[in-house]
């Protein structure tokens, strides 16, 4: 018994294989009365980032933000309301407004003002697209004077981008979905956006490259309120557990997704 209480003392704050013990009680006690106001925990599912999520067949959310949602909910005895949105722009200001509960976002610096973040759980790419008759080759190559570069506003690449262009100019579009047709739209010189979504629109419309590799890397992570320190506390045990478990692993395979990485154990927050 001794043994076991040391081993829970020692994991419990990356894994919640002790939620047995009074101190884990406490803890997600304490979480479901900051996620749980309203009676449920409203969940944001944002579909303008195909990794995380999409529709399915009936229309119904799905994804590997959903599954951890609804886990999350069942844990904390609490009915998941799925409340979806188009940008990660408009989830954010979902969080700072108090309309959702939880959110799965993109880890910023930014952002960090507005939320508490857990450590990512999945870790996806950020690439440009261009024309197939563009002289652009390389990444380096697109930060300069005179090319416009369309990106979803409020995205984590519209503020990625904004802090690292120096000379390029960026052009903010609605939502990261639309990015690559109003790119052709208004014959911009280049597309920002997930990489994986990038490749679709590519398929889809064809005349179209992305250049080789990637212009950064994209921590996924879940997102509460400011101040709610105790359901990020929470919420980070759980992380590390769905992580380590490979239910994280399993839902992106179960949901055909390919580019995306689990996160590795822990991780820096902004």
């Amino acid at each position: 018994m001794a043994s076991r209480r040391f081993f829970c003392a020692a994991v419990g704050a990356a894994l919640a294989g002790c939620a047995g013990t009074p101190a884990a009680s406490a803890s997600a006690a304490a979480a479901r009365a900051e996620l749980g106001g309203t009676g449920r925990l409203r969940a944001a599912i944002n579909f303008g980032n195909p990794i995380l999520a999409s529709r399915g067949p009936d229309g119904a959310p799905r994804g590997v933000s959903v599954d951890l949602a609804q886990e999350a909910a069942r844990r904390l005895g609490l009915e998941a309301e799925l409340v979806t949105f188009t940008s990660a722009g408009n989830v954010v200001e979902a969080v700072k407004g108090r309309q959702v509960d939880l959110a799965f976002v993109a880890i910023d610096p930014v952002r960090a003002a507005d939320m508490e973040y857990t450590a990512p759980y999945v870790v996806i790419e950020g690439a440009y697209l261009v024309r197939n008759g563009s002289p652009l080759q390389r990444n380096e190559e697109v930060d300069r004077a005179g090319t416009r570069v369309a990106v979803g506003r409020g995205s984590a690449y519209d503020l990625y981008l904004t802090r690292e262009l120096k000379h390029a100019t960026l052009v903010r579009v609605p939502t990261s979905p639309v990015v690559v047709d109003e790119f052709l739209k208004q014959s911009l010189e280049v597309a920002a956006g997930v990489k994986q979504q990038l490749e679709a629109d590519a398929k889809r419309v064809g005349g179209v490259r992305l250049l080789p590799g990637r212009f950064m890397v994209i921590n996924q992570a879940m997102g509460v309120p400011k101040g709610r320190t105790a359901a990020q506390a929470w919420l980070s045990a759980y992380i590390e557990e769905m992580k380590a478990s490979g239910f994280v692993a399993r839902a992106l395979q179960q949901h055909g997704i390919e580019g995306a990485a689990v996160a590795p154990p822990g991780g820096a927050r902004s």
